[in-house]
């Protein structure tokens, strides 16, 4: 699953946040978090991070495709 799109409509949703503030607040450059969005690489403590800096809440799991069950 792409995270990209989901994390850029966070940053307009939180007030029109840019990508180099986001990298700021998660303490990585701004160049380097390009290099992640453009590649779509997200550790989870990535993801984790840019929730927190986003005030926002990482759910992550694994869903049933038949039933649309989390397991």
């Amino acid at each position: 699953m792409s995270m990209v799109e989901p994390i850029r409509i966070a940053l307009v949703k939180r007030g029109n946040i840019s990508e180099s503030e986001l990298a700021r607040r998660i303490g990585i450059s701004p160049q380097n978090f390009h290099n992640k969005m453009k590649r779509d690489n997200f550790t989870e403590k990535d993801l984790r991070e840019i929730a927190e800096a986003l005030g926002l809440k990482l759910e992550i799991s694994f869903i049933d495709p038949v039933t649309g069950e989390k397991v």
